[in-house]
């Protein structure tokens, strides 16, 4: 007896002579496509194969992965299609195993796909509206979750941040999810950049996406005051050109669409009173002169010397 004890211990010990265990077991999620991934442990010789196994809260029994018995170090292994309940806790664990020889399985902690899975950022163009933004989110956005019905069934929202680009002054808000998108009260003429990403209540593990600018309207023509020459004669001109400089410092500062209508509706009737007031001056002024009979009086042809030597001979 005692010799067939000491065979069967020989034995046990020829085929359990363990090899390293597996490290750094984890099972990673983006946009719920689920891979596993492992290291070998130290020591582990190359040609040993490796094996996963998958087991959840509700059954609590160890199941091999098919198409995952026979990994070897470096490669991975695809769970998509084994972690279909997104509510639902798994495990997995893997073991690394060669000829008469085998490790202790190591796990992975645990992991639920709607909470731990990392939502990818969608996919949208931005334009402008007046005061507002119109946000379009593509269809490929919401195409990562045509595989699972339970995932469309829960509440989404799309958080925005948005950021004045003249200033840097930004904001966020969260909006419920949908293919088009408006925010509103904005400043017109103005660039935004906008930034958004996917969140619901139960997940927050969103990658926000790049920032996508747009004017909310043309920004006002800066160019037809700038370049009016500073040297001209004509009052009316001058004044249109200092009313556009106002207003350009006026149109970059914060007041209000209203305020900014209001002060260039009292310009324009201040510049109108001006022009009315040298048209009547130039009438009163030509009368006179028709008066004296000076000869060579035409404004648009004679020099000003004219005007002055008929005056002296008068004299």
């Amino acid at each position: 007896m005692g010799l067939w004890t000491l065979l069967l211990l020989h034995f046990h010990l020829a085929v359990c002579v363990c090899l390293p265990a597996p490290s750094n077991v984890s099972i990673s999620s983006y946009n719920m496509e689920h891979i596993l991934r492992f290291s070998p442990g130290p020591g582990t010789p190359p040609d040993a194969l490796f094996t996963v196994q998958i087991s959840n809260s509700r059954r609590q029994r160890w199941k091999t992965v098919a198409g995952c018995q026979e990994l070897t170090a470096g490669q991975t292994c695809n769970l998509t299609e084994k972690l279909k309940d997104v509510w639902d806790l798994y495990t997995a664990q893997v073991r690394a195993s060669r000829t008469n020889q085998t490790s202790q399985w190591t796990r992975s902690r645990e992991f639920q796909p709607l909470t731990d899975t990392v939502l990818g950022p969608p996919d949208f163009s931005v334009s402008g509206c007046g005061n507002c933004l119109i946000l379009q989110i593509r269809d490929s956005s919401w195409s990562r979750f045509d595989h699972n019905v339970q995932l469309k069934n829960l509440y989404w929202e799309v958080e925005f941040n948005v950021k004045r680009t003249r200033d840097g002054a930004e904001f966020r808000l969260k909006l419920p999810y949908e293919q088009k998108s408006v925010i509103s009260h904005l400043q017109p003429g103005v660039e935004y950049c906008v930034s958004a990403s996917f969140t619901s209540i139960l997940n927050h593990n969103a990658v926000s996406s790049e920032r996508h600018c747009a004017f909310t309207s043309p920004p006002p023509p800066r160019h037809t005051c700038k370049y009016l020459p500073v040297s001209v004669r004509n009052a009316a001109a001058c004044w249109i050109y200092a009313l556009c400089n106002v207003y350009e410092m006026l149109w970059e500062s914060d007041l209000s669409p209203a305020w900014l209508s209001v002060l260039l509706v009292l310009g324009l009737v201040g510049g109108f009173s001006l022009v009315l007031v040298l048209v009547v001056c130039r009438v009163i002024f030509r009368n006179k002169v028709q008066k004296h009979q000076i000869p060579c009086m035409k404004f648009t042809s004679q020099p000003y010397s004219c005007l002055m030597t008929s005056l002296n001979e008068e004299d």
